[in-house]
């Protein structure tokens, strides 16, 4: 058995149901928990994604639904 990564609370956070089905899939795949996929996904994002789509995705979600609080950094 590996190592166990420590994973402190940050806090909760919402997901939509597409969104969480999709997370859920990707666990029944690897095996690995909805904390430890967002962990491997988020600090592994720049090896998989393409950072022009990734503008174009968010910038598209964000013309859609707003930024919260209006900000854009």
């Amino acid at each position: 058995m590996g190592k166990r990564l420590p994973l402190p609370v940050r806090r909760s956070m919402n997901l939509t149901d597409a969104a969480y089905e999709r997370l859920r899939a990707l666990n029944g795949e690897y095996g690995l928990g909805n904390n430890y996929l967002l962990t491997v996904l988020l600090e592994h994002l720049d090896d998989y994604a393409d950072p022009d789509r990734l503008a174009a995705v968010f910038e598209e979600f964000i013309a859609e639904y707003g930024a919260p609080g209006g900000t854009k950094k």
